[in-house]
């Protein structure tokens, strides 16, 4: 049965997803770039960004299993850019160019419509103006059997959490401090319903595992 994932989430030591004031020149916010530092030092954090060289070991193991077996992917509009309220216009595409990195439908929950956005390499942004449980229903449909990647932010993540349909939730955690910004766990209480499966430490990041119980 097709699953809800999330995928190499990074936290800092302190709980944060993202830094303050995120900007066209701050896509995590401010000093929130440092929880990535792990993703471009491995072979496929690498060759996402079109560059060789790399490590090869278990973070790059871990972040390509992210995209196995995903068919489609949600996220939440602060992940797709960093325009609020009401579109001005369509000329915001996102952060990845003409060419984004997901390569199928995916799915952009805002209140605010706008036109499907087709792009290069086969990704098509839908901008959804409605419920978790709902998104998620037109994500399975478009996966057409294959899993469905939650990519965040940390608000859209909690409301999958309160809403018990994420399945298996993968953290990285950052041995940095941002010391503010968007915390992904908070007003979640102990997270019932889910607990730690697995965890493995490396040199640059710890490995969580919470799946759904």
């Amino acid at each position: 049965m097709p699953k809800l994932r999330v995928h190499n989430f990074a936290v800092s030591l302190d709980g944060f997803a993202a830094g303050p004031d995120q900007g066209p020149d701050a896509p995590l916010g401010l000093g929130g770039g440092r929880l990535h530092d792990w993703v471009f030092r491995t072979r496929y954090g690498r060759t996402m960004i079109g560059e060789p060289g790399g490590d090869a070991g278990p973070d790059d193991d871990i972040l390509a299993a992210g995209d196995h077996n995903i068919g489609a992917t949600i996220m939440g509009r602060n992940m797709f850019g960093p325009v609020r309220g009401d579109w001005p216009d369509d000329s915001w595409t996102g952060w990845w160019g003409d060419t984004p990195p997901y390569h199928h439908d995916t799915f952009v929950m805002t209140h605010y419509a706008r036109p499907a956005l087709p792009m290069k390499g086969g990704t098509t942004f839908h901008f959804v103006c409605d419920t978790p449980e709902a998104v998620l229903a037109r994500a399975y449909e478009a996966a057409q059997g294959q899993d469905v990647r939650l990519g965040g932010g940390a608000a859209t993540i909690r409301q999958f959490l309160a809403a018990g349909l994420i399945d298996d939730l993968h953290l990285a955690i950052v041995p940095t401090l941002l010391g503010s910004g968007e915390r992904l766990f908070d007003n979640l209480g102990s997270l019932p319903g889910y607990r730690v499966t697995d965890m493995l430490s490396t040199k640059s990041v710890t490995h969580v595992w919470l799946t759904k119980h």
